[in-house]
């Protein structure tokens, strides 16, 4: 396994951690996701450290807390050799105080999922969601009140815009609170709306981009082809709505450029989407899922070996789109990228 600082922190982190959505099987999205008990889970997290990957990324909100009991029934015994990720702001009821980041919500959220996990801290939490209502002043002394408390130890955000996030900082800068370190992002070969703002500031600001859904909300797996029906196991039957949407021909389009690495690599399709990923600015950790054995083992294969610079270019072509303003001149007229030459 390769590891790697988590942005501009002292904390080193596995180039893939294990993402544990598929525990527990609560509720239509997360049902749908997978239903792993403890028993299962024991085994992939067997395998996981048995890999290197030392890091589980959870979150309140996943199963309704379901994913939170069982990951901390899998990892009993072996706390102090991994590290724990969790989130919280989303709602998890219909009350007004079930979901945000306001002050009593942070503090009941971070000892209700030291609860589930049956941990006395957690390693990484991060708030899962911007909470506009939230002073972000409030937010980030209770999240310094919780460090200080030894509830918490690194802070981060997931899902963030450019401005909320620099906003943040700049707050933390400003009162001396603890800098977030890291931004959990939706990125893949066939998302990269991450780069245009994302990328670039957290290169300047030394956040580490921990990645979500990184074959595309399993539209990378290599059973997706062009002329032929989606797979009857798919996942995609009863979550496409959910996630990230993804233009048909865009899709095939990448995942040709993929079929054609394949012959060269002798590496699957999920394998070289993840390595791209490995492979680009920031990123510090890519999560990856498994609903089984088999799915963990083939997605291992990601590290270990690299794609080379043609490889890498081809994907990029494959998987370029046009960029959004204000971002388009940079990259059409010479005078604005004379200025600003991009991140990657």
């Amino acid at each position: 396994m390769e590891y790697r600082r988590l942005g501009a922190s002292g904390l080193q982190v596995p180039a893939l951690s294990f993402g544990a959505g598929t525990f527990g099987g609560r509720g239509p999205l997360f049902g749908a996701w997978g239903d792993t008990g403890v028993e299962e889970a024991r085994r992939l997290v067997d395998i996981c450290v048995d890999a290197g990957i030392t890091m589980f990324d959870t979150a309140d909100v996943y199963s309704a807390g379901a994913s939170e009991e069982v990951l901390g029934a899998a990892l009993k015994g072996r706390r102090d050799k991994v590290l724990i990720s969790t989130k919280a702001g989303l709602p998890m009821g219909d009350g007004p105080a079930d979901a945000g980041t306001s002050r009593s919500r942070l503090i009941t959220s971070v000892d209700d999922a030291l609860r589930r996990l049956d941990t006395d801290h957690i390693d990484l939490f991060q708030l899962h969601a911007f909470d506009a209502g939230a002073p972000v002043e409030e937010v980030l002394s209770t999240l310094d009140d919780l460090v200080r408390a030894g509830k918490i130890r690194y802070t981060g955000v997931s899902n963030f815009s450019g401005w909320q996030t620099m906003k943040s900082l700049a707050t933390a800068e400003r009162h001396g609170r603890p800098r977030y370190v890291a931004h959990q992002v939706y990125y893949s070969l066939v998302g990269r709306d991450y780069e245009w703002e994302l990328m670039p500031l957290g290169l300047d600001q030394g956040l580490g981009a921990i990645v979500w859904s990184p074959l595309g909300w399993g539209r990378l797996t290599g059973r997706i082809r062009r002329g032929r029906p989606l797979p009857a196991g798919s996942r995609l039957h009863d979550t496409a709505d959910y996630g990230p949407p993804v233009d048909d021909e865009h899709l095939y389009r990448v995942v040709d450029a993929l079929d054609e690495i394949e012959g060269e690599t002798g590496r699957a399709v999920p394998q070289i989407a993840l390595r791209w990923l490995l492979q680009r600015p920031t990123v510090s950790s890519v999560i990856i899922g498994a609903r089984n054995e088999e799915q963990l083992r083939q997605n291992l294969g990601a590290v270990g070996w690299t794609l080379t610079p043609d490889q890498m270019a081809r994907l990029d072509a494959a998987s370029e789109r046009p960029a959004p303003y204000p971002h388009f001149p940079y990259r059409r007229q010479e005078g604005f990228a004379r200025l600003n030459p991009p991140a990657v």
